[in-house]
């Protein structure tokens, strides 16, 4: 995209008049010098000069100044007329100083005083001077940015100014160091004034800079200056004061960072230009500069030394080290040779310098700065070893290199911050990963090859080692990439193409590894093709298909076989780029793809092989790799191909054959027939799509299509005015024709399908209508298109019904697409029209459905577009009897556009007419509050107005007194408003219980309204409605307000929700009203004694507003109501912030410091909320802070948690105080800060105080205290590790490394490890007591989510390793969780080369036999530590224990735990854990024969394998004791183990060992370890496919039968379902299974009748009724197949089906459906479409409807399952090119109906299929009757409880299903076999009488029915029973017309 360049503002020269008349007069030329030739030349010039003089246009004074600039050029010396020269020069020189430096007239006079010849330079310059000077000494309010704009400007490529600055250079450096000074004392006053603060920083900065380009300008004068005149010299003051003034910004923290940075080069600047006389002098004393230290200071000049000692004060700011070490780097000479030792010296302590730094930091933008001159500094250290003529010396090359301390240090700084939260922060660290590789490559002395370094070696094999989690992994090997070439890291890691492929799916990863991808396949094709060049002809060949293999074969295989979600965003971040590298591979793909699509339709979930091809050649055609002519025309893909993946069942499949059509590298490129012909087969089933996902692709997609279209149409045009050749014309014109066809086709479609559209339909539809009409247009003037054509009357009003939804966004969308729409077509200029549409709008204003008033808003706004709408408002206005006077037309300014006007006179109005409207309704809700929220709420009318302001100009309004008058009239409405609802929501329990308020003020207000609202006896009013009769609301409401429903004797609905519903939506709306008032109007204020600026709301009301949301945040107790207070809250104070009113800006800061005030003290008199997490008060103070600049110092944001983070630790520091309310809501506000994500990086220099308050607050006695601190203590751990981003709680994607973790909050390293210390020295279990530290629970959560990294170096100062023995001690601990939580704790800290280690290190703890007073929790807590690090070490390593360990050893020494003579069973169950994880089904971890057998010992002896039978439940549970089912779990495992793997095989006593353990497990009484034997079971008939092919060796016919069994006599559900699967599981391997109940034989049919009895009856258990579903299933396909009479016989079918059928109704789980649609996708071939019936006619059928049934369920999972049917199909029903393609759900539903009735014929059963599929479309009476019933109940709820939704499906489209229906329905009866196909019979003709009469009833009911709905547009006033109606009679209307063909 090409940006226009910004041009800078041209203003005109205005001088004062007295000035300009001197100026003219000294260019005056008078007449009688004419004769004398020689002057001609000077008096041309001023001739110039006076006429621009004369001149106000800026552009002509250019074009004179230039003019006189080309006469001066040509100026001879001869020509000089002394004054006349002198005064043409004085002009120009005045006109350049006095104008700003960046507009163009200033440079062109700074041009032509440039052009002066060579001997009038001198005078030239001395004119400059003169005028500088005057203006340096000139008084003036603020000359300051003007004249230091100037200044440098004469040093930006001016010589002549630069002359003059070094003229001027003691008058230039002392004005500057003046000003500097005046902006640092400015700088106090501003607190709280962001705006005025930040043009003060703005201008200080400018000073700095403009002061430095000074000095770098002026060295030699400087210089020349200082050494003229050592002693007295004046200059040198100058220099002192202004180095001063830049220690003073340096040190003072209230000046933003920039400002800083930049006074710390200034110093360096100043040292340099003063100090000259050594460089190592220069180098030594900004060494001590940066260690603070005055030791040789004495090498600077003694006049400077004062002020360098002030500078090395030990108070001085960390921050000043930081600045210096950049003004360091950047101001001094690092390039060539070091100039001496101190160099070397000052070049290592910078790092240092830095380094040390780091760890004491807290604010991200000064990591950011760090960051940034750590990087500097790695620059400046590499061109020093660059350096070639003078190298540096060994010392300091030995210093830099690989292996060095500092390379250490700056490494673990890398690896500290690679992660860091800032992008500048990870950028640059990878920056300075990268320039220290470059430092050790130079610095090295031997390693010439980088790829044989041993340094960089073990460097990258410790980096490939790390989790793929870690992000900065990937830069540093980018960087290694860079250096060592991708061949080097394959030749590491082969597998690594195919790692970071994995890594797609993972959004967070996806960009980094598509970036290191890029960065690896790039650089191994250069090496290929280098190594190709080396090896001959044939070698590129060869090299291309290496490169194939490597990187294109490993993308394929994941396209074709992984998970959509897992290869999400290789076509962002990964396929552009492969096919930028090497665009010839796109045949590779195509070709390799095409070869395997048919049969290659991927795993479920994945996208196939077609997907895949899609993937590729849309990637290919938007980069140009793949044009449409060789894609579409070019045969490179079939268009067969294209049609099924535009259907497929999966959405990225079809987004990316759509993105093939849509994405082009040219966006003229001409839209081709075929690919219109694609888009009409893809756009009709894919509108209604429930992924808001995929809509937003397909509306991208289409954009750029219709884009496109556009473009090429606007070409097409240009080619057809300006070509001659006919038949190119023809071309052009058919083409022409063809898009405008297709865009009308389009509009047709999408206004057309709006009529009974699901929301997922009207959204996208909604959303390409308002894409053509901005890409197009829709008006009636002649367009090429003519789309305006398309739009009639009754497509417009399905667009105006539109708005009616109860979606927020469909009505925004359709509120839109109706300004767009040709106005005759709308017809809301017709008087009835618009007439009907206010009156509609006007009711759903008093809706107290809350979407209602929304509806209303958006017909206000469509409707003040209308010319006569003040008219209709007014007959409204005489109809309710108010008053309305609205403005009229002739009160506006006559140079006003018509359309202004109107919309300000029609929103004028309507505000008017609504707020006479509200202000009956709250005195009727004063009076009343239940009669108003039953009747009359008040929030739909301020929600109306607040809608209509929105859409006004406010800054070009003309009625302004009539707006003053109204907004003022508004505001005061807003708090009456206020005033009724507020003793709802301030109360104590604003839910609807008594309050207990002890302000009487607030206590009688609800007293009232409870007593008007609760019954007098009963409670019965908070759960049953109460009707108010008219008689009741007579005696308590006023004549006056009387509502006029009450007055005809009608009741009212009222419940407590609808009361506070009121209330809440009230105080919403007054507070977004307010807010638009306060940040949409012009403000009229006033500045000191004259008007600044007149608007239309006052200082005053601002003020207002503010205090009256102070006091709804800090008095509301409804959640509701004070979160959407706040947010107009939020409007206000950004309004504040922005003031030009000084007033106004100081308000926050003094609201916030008086809020603090009043938190501070305790005072009982206190209206603050000190439960409900302190109300409103944290979202006040959050409104304050966060409208504060994030460029800002942050003065408030630093203020404010300074005094929290006091109150948060001060009591539970100090023991309890006076009060604990104070710290309550301060740890309340502390949380709020912490969750605001605007306050961004802000916050965390305060996280570290902020967890201290939580830890130490969680040892508070007082209850509330605790919960508030562990509500903080929450959102600080996601504050800190962020959101969860996985399942595992314990995944190191949640967790952060603890050098991460310590560098960014060092204050916590100390804090935490003292705490740990404390709370283990609590745990004791060798008393017996419980002692529970308070906070060790926190303690233990936080430390779990940290983690050594592999590259921690050993002497880290803030390792790990202190915190191991303490939680090991925690692992003591007498509460079970403690234990628990201690081992998870450990385990990431211990790296995994330590893990054996540790593991023989805790063993060695255990005792080896039986002792009097063994502490079993020290035992249990020590096993768990060993478990847990076995776990991980079995997934980070990958590989087996070490030999040598002495893990086995240690382990059998102390057996003696699992076995009968450790009375503890949670210890046994503890070591048996410990032995499954090493001897059990992973591969082993330690190969030890011993550990083995004497386990086998202990198992064979155990509980389990008891010899006559296993016990009972009672008599395991008296034995053992408590944790019995762990410790058997346990065993159970270690049996399973025993008789399932391999290893154990030879250690078993006899081979039936194996069945016999089995059979135990199995016939166990504890149903736990029956579930776990079964659970295991299932998943190893649930492994690889390889594996599924092979009989299982555990599976012999004694499990079979025990197995079988267990069908009849397992009682336990869950574990009845487990068998059911397992066994599902073997007969879909097996085929049919050998029933046996003990010794006796079933048939299959005996088999299913019993598991339909099971499934009938299991309705409890979703579990069981699945697996009972699947396994009969099963088994009815098998007994179709084998014995399809006999399951007749039993009526077998007619009870599955009925089964199935009922599985398949809406009121079922998804999980129940998700069966019943795979169970019938199964029976699709043998049964649904089978030609012989075998089920009967009425079975399959119903099973047909069931499925149709599916494919429109709400759930998404249920219609792609049910759609797999469509690849079941036997191929000879489908045509050949749909056979065995997966197919979305509404082609599926569209080609299920078309098949059913195919298969009517093929049966012979044609008449009967359509009088069939007529019921189905007409629907039975009885199932209408229902449907009725419900819409009753659905009313009623909607009335009684109003967020009440009922079940709604979402997708379902009845009306469409209905002509689709309809459509078949009509191709069946003019079938062949119907046509000519033999006399209907007598059943057959009373069968379609009856139709016939129903149908015939049904369409005069509903006709009826329709005509009598109340309102002038039912759509809106009741759209559910319209909706209903209208759907009732398409049904009736279509069946009566396919019966009427029929008969």
């Amino acid at each position: 995209m090409v940006v226009k360049k910004r041009t800078a503002k041209v203003e005109p020269l205005l001088l004062d008049h007295d000035e300009l008349h001197q100026l003219k007069a000294s260019l005056s030329v008078d007449a009688g010098d004419d004769d004398d030739e020689d002057d001609d030349g000077v008096r041309q010039v001023a001739q110039t000069l006076w006429a621009c003089l004369d001149l106000s246009e800026p552009v002509q004074q250019i074009q004179l100044i230039k003019k006189a600039g080309s006469q001066l050029e040509v100026l001879r010396e001869e020509q000089c007329h002394g004054a006349l020269t002198q005064a043409c020069l004085h002009t120009l020189a005045l006109i350049y100083v006095s104008l700003q430096a960046k507009n163009p007239l200033c440079r062109a006079s700074a041009s032509s005083l440039s052009s002066v010849p060579t001997w009038l330079q001198e005078q030239t310059v001395d004119c400059l001077s003169a005028c500088l000077s005057d203006f340096l000494n000139r008084p003036g309010s603020n000359p300051h940015p003007h004249i230091t704009d100037t200044i440098a400007a004469c040093l930006d490529r001016f010589p002549l100014g630069e002359r003059c600055i070094n003229k001027l250079l003691p008058e230039v450096l002392q004005f500057l160091q003046k000003a500097l000074s005046e902006y640092i004392q400015q700088n106090s006053g501003l607190v709280g004034r962001h705006v005025a603060q930040a043009q003060l920083m703005h201008s200080c900065l400018a000073v700095v800079k403009t002061s430095m380009l000074v000095l770098q300008r002026s060295q030699q004068a400087i210089s020349a200056a200082l050494q003229a005149d050592q002693e007295h010299c004046a200059l040198q003051s100058t220099l002192r004061c202004l180095l001063n003034r830049y220690i003073d910004v340096l040190t003072n923290e209230e000046f933003v960072q920039t400002v800083q940075s930049t006074a710390g080069m200034a110093v360096v600047l100043l040292l340099r230009s003063v100090i000259t006389d050594s460089a190592d002098n220069m180098a030594s004393v900004v060494c001590d500069l940066l260690l603070g230290s005055v030791k040789d200071v004495d090498a600077a000049p003694c006049w400077l030394r004062p002020s360098l000692a002030a500078l090395c004060a030990g108070s001085r700011p960390p921050g000043v080290s930081l600045y210096l070490c950049h003004g360091a780097l950047a101001m001094l000479s690092w390039k060539g040779a070091l100039q001496g030792p101190q160099w070397e010296e000052l070049l290592l302590l910078v790092p240092h310098t830095l380094l040390e730094l780091d760890t004491i930091i807290k604010e991200s933008s000064t990591a950011m700065v760090v960051a940034r001159v750590l990087t500097l500094w790695s620059g400046a250290a590499l061109d020093c070893l660059q350096e070639e003529r003078q190298p540096c010396s060994p010392s300091l090359r030995q210093s830099l290199c690989g292996g060095s301390a500092l390379q250490g240090r700056l490494l673990e700084h890398v690896y500290s911050h690679w992660e860091h939260p800032l992008d500048g922060v990870r950028h640059q660290t990878r920056s300075l990963f990268r320039n220290l590789l470059l430092i050790h490559q130079h610095g090295a002395s031997s390693a010439s090859d980088a790829a044989r370094d041993p340094y960089i070696a073990g460097l990258t094999q410790s980096l490939l080692d790390l989790e793929w989690h870690m992000r900065g992994k990937y830069g540093a090997l980018g960087c290694l990439v860079e250096l060592l070439g991708a061949a080097s890291l394959l030749d590491v890691q082969p597998q690594l193409p195919s790692q970071l492929l994995g890594l797609m799916g993972d959004q967070t990863l996806a960009p980094y590894a598509g970036d290191l991808l890029e960065r690896l396949f790039v650089s191994h094709k250069a090496q290929l093709v280098v190594e190709a060049d080396c090896e001959g002809e044939a070698a590129p060949v060869d090299s291309m298909g290496c490169w194939h293999r490597t990187w294109v074969t490993p993308l394929l295989q994941v396209l074709c076989q992984g998970r959509l979600d897992q290869t999400t965003y290789i076509l962002d971040y990964f396929m552009p780029k492969l096919l930028r590298c090497s665009p010839s591979s796109l045949a590779h793909m195509v070709q390799v793809l095409q070869d395997t699509a048919p049969s290659n339709a991927g795993p479920p979930g994945s996208r196939g092989a077609i997907g895949a091809l899609m993937t590729c050649l849309r990637a290919a055609r938007a980069q140009g790799v793949a044009p449409s002519s060789e894609v579409l025309l070019g045969g490179l893909v079939p268009l067969s191909l294209l049609r099924q993946a535009l259907v497929h069942k999966h959405d990225q499949v079809r987004m990316d054959a759509l993105g093939l059509l849509c994405e082009t590298h040219r966006s003229t490129e001409f839209l081709t027939p075929q690919e219109v012909e694609l888009l009409h087969h893809f756009l009709p089933s894919n509108l209604n799509n429930q992924s808001p996902g995929v809509r937003q692709q397909t509306v991208s997609l289409l954009k750029k299509l219709l884009c496109r279209v556009k473009d090429g149409g606007q070409l097409l045009q240009k080619r057809l005015s300006q070509e001659r050749d006919s038949e190119q014309r023809e071309r052009d014109q058919r083409m022409l024709g063809t898009y405008k066809d297709f865009l009308c086709w389009l509009c047709e479609t999408l206004l057309d399908v709006l009529d009974g559209a699901s929301f997922s339909t009207c959204l996208t539809s909604l959303h390409l209508l308002v894409l053509l009409a901005q890409l197009f247009t829709f008006s009636s003037a002649p367009d090429v298109y003519a789309l305006a054509d398309v739009v009639t009357f009754a497509r417009a009003q399905n667009v105006l019904y539109c708005v009616g939804s109860n979606f927020l966004e469909v009505k925004q969308l359709a509120s839109t697409l109706l300004r767009q729409l040709p106005p005759s077509a709308v017809a809301l200029q017709d008087p009835q029209r618009m007439q009907d549409v206010l009156r509609a709008a006007l009711n759903l204003s008093t809706s107290t459905k809350p979407y209602d008033s929304v509806t209303a808003a958006h017909l206000l706004k469509l409707l003040v577009l209308q010319p006569a709408l003040p008219q209709t408002l007014l007959g409204c206005a005489w109809e309710q009897d108010l008053s309305l006077q609205p403005p009229r037309q002739a009160q506006c300014q006559a140079s006003e556009a018509p359309e202004a006007p109107t919309m300000e006179l029609n929103t004028l109005t309507v505000v008017q007419f609504l707020l006479q409207c509200l202000k009956q309704e709250v005195a009727l809700a004063e009076s009343s509050l239940l009669q108003a929220a039953s009747s009359r709420p008040l929030y739909g009318r301020a929600h109306c107005i607040t809608a209509v302001l929105q859409q006004l100009q406010p800054g070009s309004l003309v009625q302004t007194e009539h707006w003053r008058s109204t907004v003022t009239e508004l505001i005061s409405v807003c708090y009456r408003m206020s005033d009724v609802v507020s003793p709802v929501v301030q109360s104590s329990s604003p839910e609807g219980l008594i309050p207990m308020d002890t302000d009487s003020g607030s206590s009688a207000g609800l007293q009232k309204i409870l007593q008007e609202i609760q019954p007098r006896d009963t409670n019965d009013f908070f759960t049953s409605a109460r009707e108010l009769e008219a008689q009741e609301l007579e005696e308590r409401t006023p004549s006056k307000t009387q509502d006029s429903r009450a007055e005809s004797g009608e009741g009212y609905r009222v419940t407590a929700q609808m009361v506070l519903v009121c209330c809440w939506r009230s105080m919403k709306e007054v507070a977004m009203l307010l807010g638009e008032l306060c940040q949409s109007l012009p403000l009229h204020h006033t500045h000191g004694s004259s008007c600044a600026s007149i608007g239309l709301i006052t200082e005053q009301q601002v003020e207002d507003v503010g205090l009256y949301f102070r006091q709804q945040l800090l008095q509301s107790r409804h959640r509701g109501a004070f979160e959407l207070a706040y947010v107009g809250f939020v409007r206000l104070t950004d309004m504040l912030c922005r003031s030009e009113s000084r007033h106004l800006q100081s308000l926050p800061a003094r609201w916030l410091s008086e809020l603090l005030e009043e938190v501070k003290s305790s005072d009982p008199s206190s209206k603050l909320c000190a439960t409900r997490r302190s109300a409103g008060i944290p979202f006040y103070i959050q409104a304050l802070l966060s409208s504060e600049p994030k460029s800002s110092s942050c003065s408030l944001l630093k203020m404010t948690m300074r005094e929290l983070i006091a109150l948060a630790v001060a009591p539970a520091e100090g023991g309890p105080g006076p009060s604990t309310v104070p710290q309550v809501h301060a740890l309340n506000i502390l949380r709020a800060l912490y969750r605001d994500t605007r306050l961004g990086e802000n916050i965390i220099p305060f996280v570290s105080e902020g967890m201290r308050a939580a830890v130490l607050g969680f040892t508070s006695p007082v209850w509330a205290v605790r919960n508030s601190s562990t509500l903080l203590f929450s959102t600080l751990i996601t504050r800190i590790f962020g959101v969860k981003k996985g399942k595992d709680e314990h995944s190191k994607k949640n967790r952060m490394t603890g050098r991460e973790f310590f560098t960014r909050f060092p204050a916590l390293y100390p804090f935490l490890l003292s705490q740990l210390e404390e709370a283990a020295a609590t745990v004791n279990s060798d008393s017996g007591l419980v002692k529970l530290h308070p906070s060790l629970f926190l303690l233990l959560l936080v430390l779990g989510r940290l983690y050594p990294s592999p590259m921690d170096g050993s002497s880290s100062p803030l390792g790990l390793a202190p915190f191991i023995p303490f939680i090991i001690r925690c692992g003591r601990s007498a509460v079970h969780r403690t234990r628990e939580m201690a081992a998870h704790a450990l385990v990431p800290f211990v790296l995994v080369t330590q893990i054996p280690s540790t593991i023989h290190a805790l063993l060695q703890e255990l005792p080896p036999e039986p002792r009097p007073k063994t502490q079993q929790n020290h035992i249990h807590g020590t096993l768990l530590q060993v478990l847990l690090l076995l776990r991980s070490y079995q997934t980070d390593s990958h590989r087996p224990l070490p030999a040598g360990s002495g893990i086995g050893e240690a382990l059998c020494q102390c057996m003696w735990l699992a076995s009968r003579q450790n009375s503890c069973v949670v210890t046994r169950g503890a070591y048996l854990d410990v032995v499954v994880i090493l001897c059990g089904p992973l591969a082993s971890a330690l190969e030890d024969l011993e550990l083995r057998r004497e386990t086998l010992a202990i198992l064979m002896v155990s509980e389990l394998v008891a010899p006559d039978g296993p016990p009972t439940t009672a008599l395991l549970t008296s034995t053992l004791g408590p944790g019995a089912v762990k410790y058997l779990l346990s065993l159970a495992a270690v049996a399973l183990s025993t008789s399932l793997e391999k290893p154990w095989r030879e250690l078993w006593p006899d081979p039936e060992l194996g069945a016999r353990l089995l059979s135990s497990l199995l016939r166990c009484p504890f149903y736990e370890v029956r579930e776990l034997v079964l659970e295991e079971l299932l998943r190893r008939l649930g492994a690889k496919k390889e594996e599924r092919k092979r009989r299982p060796s555990w599976l012999d016919q004694t499990t079979l039968s025990n197995l079988t069994s267990l069908v009849f006599h397992e009682t336990r559900p869950q574990c009845l379902a487990k068998v059911l699967q397992v066994l599902c599981a073997l007969g879909s391997r097996d085929g049919e299974l050998p029933w046996r109940d003990g010794d006796r034989g079933l048939s299959q049919g005996g088999v299913l009748a019993c598991l339909l009895s099971l499934a009938r009856r299991s309705s409890h258990s979703v579990e069981l009724l699945c697996a009972a579903l699947t396994l009969a299933s099963q088994l009815m396909v098998q007994l179709v197949s084998s014995d399809p009479e006999g399951a007749c016989a039993a009526c077998l079918p007619a009870q599955w089906g009925a089964l199935v059928c009922g599985c398949c109704g809406e009121e079922q789980p998804v999980e129940v459906k998700l069966t019943a649609a795979e169970m019938l996708v199964g029976s699709t071939g043998p049964l649904l479409c089978s030609p012989t019936l075998p089920l009967g006619l009425s079975v399959t059928v119903s099973l047909w409807r069931s499925l149709l049934i599916l494919l429109q369920d709400e759930d998404q999972e249920v219609r792609d399952s049910a759609s797999d049917f469509f690849s079941s199909v036997p191929t000879a029903l489908l045509p050949p090119d749909m056979a065995g393609v997966s197919v979305c759900p509404p082609v599926a539903l569209d080609r299920a109906v078309s098949l059913l009735c195919r298969l009517f014929v093929l049966w012979g059963r044609a008449l009967a299929g359509v009088l069939t599929l007529a019921e189905w479309l007409l629907e039975g009476e009885e199932q209408e009757r229902d449907a009725e019933t419900g819409t009753e109940e659905l009313l009623s709820l909607d009335d009684d409880f109003l967020f009440e939704k009922g079940k709604l499906n979402l997708w379902a489209e009845p009306v469409q299903w209905v002509r689709l229906l309809h459509r078949h329905l009509i191709s069946l009866v003019a079938a062949p076999d119907m046509v000519q196909g033999p006399e209907m019979t007598g059943p057959d003709r009373a069968r379609l009488s009856g139709l016939l009469a129903q149908a015939e009833a049904r369409t005069l009911e509903s006709e009826r029915a329709l005509e009598v709905l109340p309102g002038p547009l039912p759509q809106f006033s009741c759209p559910t029973e319209h909706a209903q109606l209208v759907l009732q009679y398409e049904r009736a209307r279509l069946t009566l017309n396919v019966l009427r063909r029929l008969s």
